[in-house]
């Protein structure tokens, strides 16, 4: 445990200052002058808050709000309590907040104030790790089981509604709960999947969780006072966590997925974003029959723009030239598969990346005078290529600028391709796809990788406040699969890159 929260502190230590619109950059955020901020805890509800063997108070609720009050300039005061009482003590105001992995509901949102939620969870059943009488939650009700329960919770509540009061046999904390089931005095308890997870690691010789969900889609929360300041700044400061990937860092510490939801995610207030698009590019963007504009870009733009609240405003720009534009601020970014390099990094800022790529020969159908990369090097063989490419690069390194005839889109050097006029084309495989779809019968990407492993990303102008605040989005997409959806419209592949 002090293992891994020296690391994490390190982590932190090592992370970008951001600067994203409102309330998402750290400089923005409320000062709170230094005060104390008694955090009501159970210490019994692992990984959120529990005590280690050695005896220190440890988990998921303590790096938060200790990351929180540092970013907002608090001191947090644990105060351990039990968890029957707890709201109660909060809303008459014996803790200014509780950090106890609390779910978010309307009957508890009428005597307390709710933070933003930050994390969603499944309730599920945990069974003895032999359990075979029965394997559904619908096998369970038909039964007649017994289901421990921690009382005073939504689990309590949701073990009602399967099989009514008599059935329940009700703890004061899940700790005991579980114990009674390793017993064998409950058949099943009824358990949030986070912090069943926690429980199942401290005895995974002995309890397992049901893959069968009982209840999905709820949300924790922190809980305040009503009216309590520090609920806005606390959403504050978990905006920010959420952009810059410090809350999905303590997640991955804590064996918690990552972020997910987008309660968290800044909000623009409607500001309008100047996207450079080149409308040549597909499937990343292009001119459809009908005229319309489409493509990944304008898909997931818009849905980043849906979830900050901005709107976006896509300007047709040609490729060369829309790197330094960006750069200089004539557009707010660019969205145009764009490949994350260092010497491009020093004029512009990226994104995370999106996708990866890799770069191939688009060849024409039927090529038989070369086989591979090197039958096509050591001929002599002409290259096209679009101008201030990566693949223009790339070209330059395999044939030298003698065998390359440069284009202003890629659209002209596959229809060179087509004429005859060049042996190959350096192009993504993604766009390439593409463009062996519109040309399917004349043209196709050869197997053999040229290079590999390159990332995609927006690029914005140097210190943008829109970085953090899409990077948030994209993150938020990528966990909840909308990604990969838009992915799918547009015949890419699944996310598999790196959430930071």
């Amino acid at each position: 445990m002090q293992r891994v929260r020296l690391l994490m502190l390190l982590v932190f230590a090592l992370a970008l200052t951001i600067s994203a619109v409102g309330v998402s950059a750290q400089g923005d955020l409320p000062d709170l002058g230094g005060r104390i901020v008694t955090v009501a805890v159970e210490n019994a509800y692992p990984p959120f808050n529990m005590v280690a063997d050695d005896g220190e108070t440890v988990g998921w609720d303590y790096d938060t709000v200790d990351e929180v009050c540092s970013r907002l300039n608090c001191v947090p005061e644990y105060i351990q309590a039990s968890w029957e009482g707890m709201i109660v003590a909060v809303s008459n105001g014996e803790f200014d907040m509780a950090a106890d992995g609390i779910t978010i509901t309307e009957e508890r949102a009428q005597i307390v104030d709710f933070s933003e939620g930050y994390a969603q969870i499944i309730q599920r059943f945990m069974v003895q790790l032999d359990e075979n009488r029965f394997s559904t939650v619908d096998d369970f009700v038909n039964g007649d089981f017994s289901i421990g329960v921690q009382l005073a919770t939504t689990n309590f509540l949701t073990a009602q509604d399967l099989v009514g009061e008599d059935r329940i046999v009700g703890y004061s904390d899940f700790g005991s709960a579980v114990q009674a089931l390793i017993a064998g005095d409950v058949d099943a308890v009824i358990i949030d999947d986070v912090a069943g997870q926690g429980y199942v690691g401290e005895n995974d010789d002995q309890v397992a969780l049901l893959d069968a969900a009982i209840k999905a889609n709820e949300e924790l929360g922190f809980i305040f006072e009503p009216g309590s300041e520090l609920t806005d700044a606390f959403n504050a400061a978990l905006q920010s966590m959420v952009a810059d990937g410090t809350l999905n860092a303590i997640n991955a510490a804590w064996d918690l997925g990552p972020y997910s939801g987008i309660g968290l995610l800044p909000d623009l207030g409607g500001v309008t974003v100047t996207v450079a698009v080149e409308n040549a590019y597909p499937p990343f963007n292009m001119i459809a029959d009908d005229g319309e504009t489409v493509g990944w870009d304008y898909d997931t733009v818009n849905e980043i723009c849906e979830r900050l609240n901005c709107v976006p405003e896509y300007v047709q720009a040609s490729w060369e030239g829309m790197i330094v534009a960006v750069g200089n601020g004539e557009f707010d970014m660019a969205a145009d598969g764009i490949t994350i390099t260092e010497e491009r990094a020093e004029i512009v800022d990226y994104s995370i990346g999106y996708a990866q790529i890799i770069q191939r020969f688009m060849i024409q159908v039927g090529e038989d005078r070369f086989m591979s990369v090197d039958d096509f090097v050591d001929g002599d063989f002409s290259i096209g290529v679009q101008l201030a490419t990566t693949n223009f690069l790339t070209a330059q390194d395999l044939v030298g600028e003698d065998r390359i005839v440069g284009y202003s889109d890629f659209g002209s050097a596959v229809q060179a391709l087509i004429a005859g006029d060049v042996d190959a084309v350096i192009i993504d495989d993604v766009a390439g796809q593409g463009y062996v779809g519109e040309n399917a019968e004349d043209v196709e990407l050869m197997t053999q990788a040229i290079k590999s492993d390159e990332e995609l990303g927006f690029i914005f102008a140097p210190q943008s406040a829109l970085v953090e605040p899409f990077n948030a989005a994209l993150r938020s997409m990528m966990t909840d699969g909308t990604l990969d959806g838009i992915n799918a419209t547009w015949d890419l592949g699944p996310f598999t890159g790196d959430l930071e």
